[in-house]
């Protein structure tokens, strides 16, 4: 089948749906958290942000759509076919059943339902809730041949409505000024907000996300590796452009929010007290519709790809009973709550995010080392020695020996950056050691 170049309403579609894919649970709650805790420094703390919760994310699907792999498993294993599996594996469970998916459930609870319930009905409201959002989200992701249409077509516009009622509003009649900022936000604004970035799970689901997309640019027509790339590059600079606006709004409303409400507890709570002040009882209803639809897209995208992942793993079990299986076990997990969701997923975000951020670049720069996985393999063990430390370190688990040595020697590793440096030179000293002994050199396709 010859490639054709796609019309722009295509690709627009297209970038709509990956905006819709991205803009969930999280990327609801925390910028306005962020936004609370930055104050006058919001503006460095929104652009670190939006390094990890927007730039990395968007990268990742142009990665996947210049590397020419059908999926994130062929990609990762140009380090190793076993890194491959793990990798991938570990990070379908973080976006899927553990972390990512159940909080979709839980975010639209907290904000959209709990509000409007009585205490004293317990955990009953909850668990009804759950039972009724995942069903929804499982019909839609059992015909996965129509995500991109549902998604980029009907629900999309839906929640862009409803969200940029909110913004404009908040633009217009801010509720306050801006206060002073609080903790790291005083004196490490930027490099604080490029940790925030982390929670959203955005750059690990690019990888996930890339595919429906790839799929459904393959459907229309553009079968090449140069079509498809051109697609993925122009559908994520239109999905980018909505991100960077809506977060830096959402950033700016949780800033001017302290002189009134004060510093809450999470951004889901900035939110419903912003939609009260704007629009009184209506306030309560649209926020709840808008967090809904969002994180309903989220999880729609989630269901799908990773029953699709476990079903190429695992090609005895059909793709409809992964689907229902992924569902009922979120639903059963977002059951514990918002907080308790967050607490758990940090520590492991911490740990697997620079190995996805190292594969992404890796993956830019593949033509330039020629694909030893030489390279590959010194630049992951380096970041994954430190990261490894670093997710200890956000579970509670500090190991002084090791954290001073680190501070001692790595820049930025108190700011969590500690791994660039040793990736840098892992790397290098792959690519050397393919020079000095180019007869053993494996070259990763």
């Amino acid at each position: 089948m010859k490639s054709k170049s796609l019309p722009f309403s295509t690709i627009f579609i297209v970038g709509l749906t990956l905006f819709a894919l991205f803009f969930g649970a999280g990327n609801l709650i925390f910028p306005a958290s962020l936004g609370q805790a930055a104050g006058t420094n919001f503006w460095p703390a929104v652009v670190g942000f939006l390094i990890t919760g927007v730039g990395l994310p968007l990268l990742g699907v142009i990665a996947m759509g210049v590397s020419g792999k059908e999926d994130l498993h062929s990609l990762a294993s140009r380090v190793h076919p076993w890194f491959g599996l793990i990798f991938t594996t570990v990070l379908y469970l973080a976006i899927g059943p553990l972390f990512a998916l159940p909080r979709t459930g839980s975010v639209s609870y907290e904000i959209g339902v709990k509000p409007f319930v009585s205490e004293s009905m317990g955990h009953v409201p909850l668990l009804i809730f759950t039972v009724f959002f995942f069903s929804v989200s499982c019909f839609f992701s059992l015909n996965p041949t129509r995500i991109v249409d549902i998604v980029g077509k009907f629900l999309t516009p839906i929640k862009l409505l409803f969200i940029c009622i909110l913004i404009v509003a908040a633009l217009i009649h801010p509720i306050g000024p801006i206060q002073s900022p609080v903790e790291d936000y005083s004196h490490i604004p930027f490099f604080k907000g490029f940790q925030e970035g982390y929670l959203t799970m955005d750059t690990l689901a690019s990888f996930v996300f890339a595919i429906l997309v790839i799929n459904t640019v393959k459907q229309k027509g553009a079968t090449t590796s140069r079509a498809i790339a051109l697609t993925c590059v122009k559908a994520s600079f239109i999905a980018a452009a909505l991100l960077v606006i809506i977060y830096a709004s959402l950033t700016f409303l949780g800033a001017s929010s302290v002189s009134m409400m004060g510093h809450l507890d999470n951004g889901g709570q900035v939110l419903a007290q912003a939609a009260s002040h704007y629009f009184k009882s209506l306030g309560g209803l649209l926020l709840g519709l808008m967090i809904t639809v969002a994180c309903l897209t989220t999880s729609i995208g989630l269901i799908s790809s990773s029953a699709a992942y476990f079903h190429k793993l695992l090609p005895n079990i059909p793709y409809k009973a992964l689907a229902i299986g992924l569902s009922v076990f979120s639903a059963a997990i977002a059951n514990v709550g918002l907080t308790q969701l967050i607490a758990f997923s940090v520590p492991v975000l911490t740990a697997i995010y620079p190995l996805a951020i190292a594969l992404i670049f890796l993956t830019f720069l593949h033509p330039l080392f020629k694909g030893r996985a030489e390279v590959y393999q010194g630049t992951m063990l380096c970041v994954g020695l430190v990261s490894v430390f670093d997710g200890l370190n956000a579970a509670g688990i500090k190991i002084t020996t090791v954290n001073s040595l680190f501070n001692h020697v790595l820049p930025l590793y108190h700011l969590g950056l500690g791994w660039l440096l040793p990736g840098v030179i892992g790397g290098v000293v792959g690519f050397l050691i393919t020079l000095i002994d180019n007869s053993k050199t494996v070259y990763s396709k």
